[in-house]
């Protein structure tokens, strides 16, 4: 990637920062559900450690990266709707006639979603440290936390912006949004330890990107990671992410030519 190209990139991600930061509402009802899902499922469920096979003997240090988690596929899965509404408004045609980078004009909103997704986690993180959650892993295990949900989540937002090339529906968006959220969230460990799954869903999970962030982010968390795991899981949620850009990059030159 260029200088140029980043300089741009850069540029358009400021430009949708500040639109964030106009809308200082909108900051605070992304956080609403995720406290709801940290303290209501943290306390509903707090007895379900005692089956075993959470690692640990508080739920809540369990379940905090996978809010986390989910929080970061959430968010980013609307990415879509963003770019929908600069078609719509005929911002991303005017953008077409200067001189800024094709893939700027892509890639600005999954710098944005991931930087937001970075706020987000790090406002979980220290709820859950206020909630009582432990974190053995220290410093290096949340900031591996981080960087996992940040890489699930450009993975999603990178699909929502091809997906909005393509579809320019927000129903359709809606409706396939909807229709995945729930199941890989809960086809993860996310709020239930692989162990206690069904033998189906645990084959499922092996193959869930969700999971491969949970599975990276814990392993760094624990009192003895493991980076074999970390390594691994991380390193298949960055191809995937490269491959979801290239595809969002693709599905952009298809809209430029049909415009």
């Amino acid at each position: 990637m260029s200088t140029a190209t980043l300089n741009h990139t850069w540029y358009m991600t400021q430009r949708q920062l500040m639109a964030i930061l106009r809308q200082p509402a909108f900051l605070v009802i992304t956080l609403v559900q995720p406290v709801i899902w940290l303290f209501l499922f943290g306390s509903l469920f707090r007895r379900v450690v005692e089956l075993g096979g959470f690692g640990t003997t508080s739920y809540l240090d369990y379940l905090v990266p996978g809010v986390v988690v989910m929080s970061a596929l959430s968010s980013s899965m609307w990415a879509g709707m963003g770019t929908l509404e600069e078609i719509e408004r005929g911002t991303l045609n005017r953008f077409l006639v200067t001189p800024v980078s094709r893939a700027a004009l892509m890639n600005a909103n999954v710098v944005q979603q991931g930087i937001s997704t970075a706020l987000q986690s790090v406002v979980i993180v220290l709820l859950g440290k206020l909630g009582g959650a432990d974190y053995p892993g220290g410093a290096t295990g949340l900031l591996v936390l981080v960087v996992a949900a940040i890489l699930l989540g450009t993975v999603f937002g990178a699909f929502s912006n091809a997906l909005g090339m393509l579809v320019r529906q927000r129903e359709s968006i809606i409706g396939i949004n909807t229709f995945l959220l729930l199941p890989l969230t809960f086809l993860s460990s996310a709020f239930m330890a692989v162990t206690l799954m069904p033998s189906w869903m645990r084959h499922v999970a092996a193959f869930n990107p969700v999971n491969w962030a949970l599975v990276a982010g814990r392993s760094a968390m624990a009192t003895d990671p493991d980076w074999g795991l970390v390594l691994s899981r991380g390193g298949a949620l960055l191809a995937l992410a490269v491959a979801a850009l290239w595809l969002s990059t693709r599905s952009f030159r298809a809209y430029q030519k049909s415009v």
